[in-house]
């Protein structure tokens, strides 16, 4: 009997450690201010290493074949539909950029369709990328400013992964 009375009390002593321990935890909780949601740490890790977007005069580009971040090698065919007047004589400036945005290769496009519009104008052309230092890079489709002005100029910058 003297045993069974002793279990009891332990156990007893036991669900009041327990119950104790529910009790300060919930008095100590953590501020709701202090706890960040798994999204929102998702989300800042997204930003952080955020893939590159398009940049510049983005809403001037209709469509374009190459997609931002796509890995490009070689010789590369490309086709466009651009607004906003970027021709000149029927010409569009291409430029390569590195990831510091400076300029590692020249090259035009043309248009296909009339060009002497500020609509939509398609446009294509062939660009080689062989011989270029691999790595992150910009596709820069840039107005044929024929005023030479800075203040006209205007270009769009796609990300490339040049391999």
């Amino acid at each position: 009997m003297k045993k069974t009375k002793i279990v009891t009390i332990i156990i007893l002593i036991v669900v009041l450690l327990i119950v104790r321990i529910f009790i300060y935890l919930g008095n100590h909780k953590i501020p709701a201010n202090k706890i960040i949601p798994n999204n929102e740490i998702n989300n800042k890790i997204k930003d952080e290493v955020k893939a590159p977007e398009i940049l510049g005069n983005k809403d001037d580009l209709v469509s374009f074949s190459i997609l931002p971040n796509t890995k490009v090698h070689g010789i590369l065919s490309y086709r466009g539909i651009i607004k906003g007047g970027y021709f000149f004589e029927g010409n569009i400036l291409i430029n390569i950029l590195d990831a510091d945005k400076k300029v590692i290769k020249t090259s035009n496009a043309v248009a296909k369709t009339d060009w002497m519009t500020s609509g939509p104008v398609n446009f294509e052309g062939n660009i080689d990328f062989s011989g270029l230092p691999k790595g992150m890079a910009y596709f820069e489709i840039h107005n044929d400013n024929a005023s030479g002005l800075p203040e006209n100029d205007k270009s769009i910058l796609i990300p490339v992964i040049i391999q």
